[in-house]
């Protein structure tokens, strides 16, 4: 992963302040008759400095949600936030001396790490997966467009099936009514030159495969949703049909393959944003009852 100039400030930032963190730690534990309890000052100093950098790493949903407050770059804040937010696990260990008494530090703790490790998690998934999306999804479209998009690749397939076939809602013809022309006219042609029953397999394989999974195509168990077995699906209609509807069927391969590409464009979408609605809520909940922890242990 290529580290840029702000993530290597608040490296940097964040290994001098770990570093000074650890022989604090250290130097109370040998002096001191209990250590940084965290009832003494040095336990109550860590504690509230664990909290301040997890209070300035929430400080990035309000930088997100009011984007008119442009206090430093966007950047920066991101920066920051997985940087200190990664110290405040280490000085809250010091707090409380590695050790989780109590039914409320425990859970506060369990938190903790969840938060952190689901942050940067969430850190490599911004990372990787735009650039994953570059490779495996040349044809990537707007996201909230996509239903539009699929919608369309279904009439079109349905289109070129037509060319070949005639109406789908009806049966197999050797010839029907060119496109535009009055219903009762008389003048009619030929679909494209091959059998009739090489036609009625063709629609077969069509409204029983490729039609099912342009219409439905998160279904589980889709036969075309697997590239490999799209392409042999293809490939048998290929030695099926004359070369003169090859061409069509090109067409609808790479229709299938849109719609695959499409699929894989919101599995990434999903991961890239999915991870928040574990990191989001339980940062709130974190912030929330570690307060609910101060107050009661500065109180009783």
């Amino acid at each position: 992963m290529r580290i840029d100039r702000t993530h290597k400030s608040w490296l940097w930032v964040t290994l001098a302040l770990m570093v000074l963190s650890a022989a604090a730690y250290i130097l109370f534990s040998v002096r001191g008759a209990y250590g940084p309890r965290g009832r003494t000052v040095a336990g109550l100093a860590f504690g509230i400095a664990g909290y301040g950098m997890m209070l300035f790493a929430g400080l990035l949903g309000a930088r997100k949600h009011w984007p008119i407050l442009r206090i430093g770059r966007t950047q920066w804040w991101m920066r920051g936030h997985l940087w200190l937010g990664t110290l405040s696990l280490a000085l809250i260990l010091f707090h409380g001396e590695f050790t989780f008494r109590g039914p409320l530090t425990a859970l506060l703790m369990t938190l903790l790490f969840i938060v952190v490790v689901s942050g940067w998690v969430g850190a490599a998934i911004q990372h990787f997966v735009p650039k994953m999306m570059t490779t495996r999804v040349p044809m990537e479209t707007i996201y909230e467009e996509i239903p539009h998009v699929r919608e369309q690749l279904r009439m079109e397939a349905d289109r070129l099936v037509e060319t070949i076939c005639g109406p789908l809602d009806g049966g197999i013809s050797a010839e029907f009514v060119l496109p535009g022309q009055p219903s009762g006219s008389s003048t009619v042609s030929t679909l494209v030159d091959i059998e009739v029953t090489d036609r009625a397999h063709f629609r077969e394989v069509y409204l029983r495969k490729v039609r099912p999974f342009l219409e439905n195509p998160d279904k589980p168990g889709m036969e075309l949703a697997n590239p490999q077995r799209a392409i042999e699906v293809f490939e048998s209609l290929r030695r099926l049909l004359v070369a003169p509807v090859h061409g069509i069927l090109d067409d609808l391969q790479n229709i299938c393959e849109e719609e695959n590409q499409l699929r894989r464009q919101i599995w990434m979408y999903r991961l890239l944003h999915g991870w928040l609605l574990l990191h989001v809520p339980l940062s709130i909940a974190l912030l929330a009852l570690g307060a609910i922890h101060m107050v009661m242990a500065l109180r009783y």
